[in-house]
């Protein structure tokens, strides 16, 4: 018990001196005062990274029962979430190991020697076999003059940390990918549906054009311009169910489960784009994993310097062991059996051929990488905050046109349809007005997946974590 107060009253002792090397200072970056394509710029600060606030079940906010039970099935068997979770455990065990440098360490190191000297050697003692018992428990311990196991120490930590963000940034990353492949499915799946309408549409026109064709009122070449159109709708049909079957698949490797047992029903249920309102403040940036996770590995890379720094100064351990040895097994714990060592060693290195100092080069070097990757992260966060918000503005303006069109080439094949009924038109004008039709209304679907996506986007360049409680001005627009 002595000697355990006295190690940690000397590991008390020795922390309060100084590390070698530079002690760390997260670098300043360049935040944009205001976003583009906001009404309401917001108020801005220096960014934090936040990676350990609650994200919470952002996808719960499009209010769809199959994408959460899908988030839910992805969270528990994806495999690079088990990865990186895997990776978590790793580091943080890593930084244990750097912990343990701390205290000494110290082994039971028991042996028995049977030992026969040769009579044809130069040996001062007669020939004679013996045995040798031993119990010894030896001890070394690295005294921390200069910080190199703190610096060692806090680098693993920190590398713990940029894991532990990292797998965030994992689990951020499946459920924004889940999502927009559930998104996109279900757009295959009202195209697909409307297709097949007009698939039916355009068999029973085939059935009046050929009657027609029969009573001597239409042509044959209106009935092979309405076999063509057929055709071709059916062909589209089956390119569409094509797609879906590949993104269908796709989710099953994201939910961690075989494509051949993996299915989700059919679903034609229009879901609303959400509008994340104006006014965004910076800590929900701040929440981004891979921001947190580059400024912790620049934190490991600072530490870093002072581990290699270290190298050119003394190392100074104390070594010991104390037991027992004797020749004779039921005399090996008696009192004059006893035996022990102890003794300091000092390591000082006078020269290398410029070993160390190049390893500190290559540290600070290591060091200034960090520092570009994190601040490139930064940017690249805001430029995807900048994409995904300009895109939510332009896409609800192309979304109005896209619905003026689309009724309006209604109309049209509406009117074809009656004028060729009249015989004023040809059938061609009727093909030509439908297929217009047919296209704006497919055009419509793809660009409300379009925004589906964008504020899946949206929230993914956020860091997640949206909460319908904590955003009570989160509203849905069509």
């Amino acid at each position: 018990m002595k000697t355990f107060i006295f190690f940690a009253l000397a590991s008390s002792a020795l922390a309060a001196i100084p590390s070698v090397g530079p002690d760390y200072a997260r670098p300043s970056v360049a935040a944009p005062g205001a976003w583009r394509d906001t009404d309401n710029a917001g108020i801005w600060k220096t960014a934090e990274p936040a990676d350990t606030f609650a994200r919470g079940e952002w996808w719960t906010l499009f209010t769809d029962p199959a994408l959460s039970e899908l988030e839910t099935r992805a969270l528990a068997a994806n495999q690079d979430i088990r990865a990186a979770a895997a990776r978590v455990e790793q580091t943080r065990a890593s930084a244990g190991l750097a912990r343990s440098n701390y205290w000494p360490q110290i082994a039971a190191d028991g042996s028995v020697v049977r030992e026969r000297t040769s009579k044809t050697t130069d040996n001062p003692f007669p020939h004679s076999l013996t045995t040798t018992y031993s119990a010894p428990l030896v001890a070394s311990w690295e005294l921390d003059l200069f910080g190199r196991v703190r610096r060692l120490s806090e680098s693993a930590r920190a590398d713990a940390d940029a894991s532990a963000a990292a797998f965030e940034s994992v689990r951020l990353a499946l459920t924004a990918e889940v999502a927009s492949n559930y998104f996109s499915l279900r757009a295959l799946d009202r195209e697909l549906a409307i297709v097949r309408d007009t698939v039916a549409l355009r068999q029973r026109a085939l059935d009046l054009v050929n009657a027609r064709v029969r009573g001597g009122t239409a042509a044959d070449l209106d009935a092979a311009r309405a076999e063509t159109e057929l055709a071709t709708t059916e062909t589209d049909a089956a390119a569409l169910a094509n797609q879906r079957a590949a993104v269908q698949n796709a989710l099953a490797v994201l939910a961690g489960e075989p494509a051949s047992s993996f299915s989700v029903p059919p679903e034609t249920a229009n879901s609303v784009p959400l509008v994340i309102p104006p006014g965004l403040p910076s800590d929900l940036l701040e929440r981004r994993p891979d921001i947190a996770a580059a400024e912790r590995a620049l934190a490991a890379a600072n530490a870093r310097i002072g581990v290699a720094k270290a190298a050119f100064f003394p190392a100074i351990s104390l070594t010991g062991s104390a037991g027992y040895a004797s020749s004779e097994v039921d005399r090996l714990f008696d009192f004059d059996s006893r035996t022990w060592s102890i003794g300091p060693r000092i390591y000082l290195p006078i020269f290398q051929g410029g070993r160390n100092r190049a390893n500190l080069e290559r540290s600070r070097g290591a060091y200034d990488e960090a520092v570009a990757v994190f601040r490139k992260n930064v940017l690249v966060a805001f430029r995807e905050v900048q994409d995904a918000l300009t895109a939510t503005r332009l896409l609800a303006q192309q979304s109005a046109a896209q619905d003026r069109a689309l009724a309006s080439a209604k109309r049209a094949a509406h009117l074809a349809q009656v004028r060729y009924d009249a015989g004023y038109v040809s059938y061609l004008e009727v093909i030509d007005a439908q297929r217009t039709a047919l296209a704006t209304e497919r055009e419509s679907v793809q660009l409300a997946a379009q925004r589906l996506n964008t504020s899946v986007a949206l929230i993914k360049s956020l860091g997640g974590g949206w909460r319908r409680a904590a955003t009570p001005s989160l509203v849905a627009q069509r």
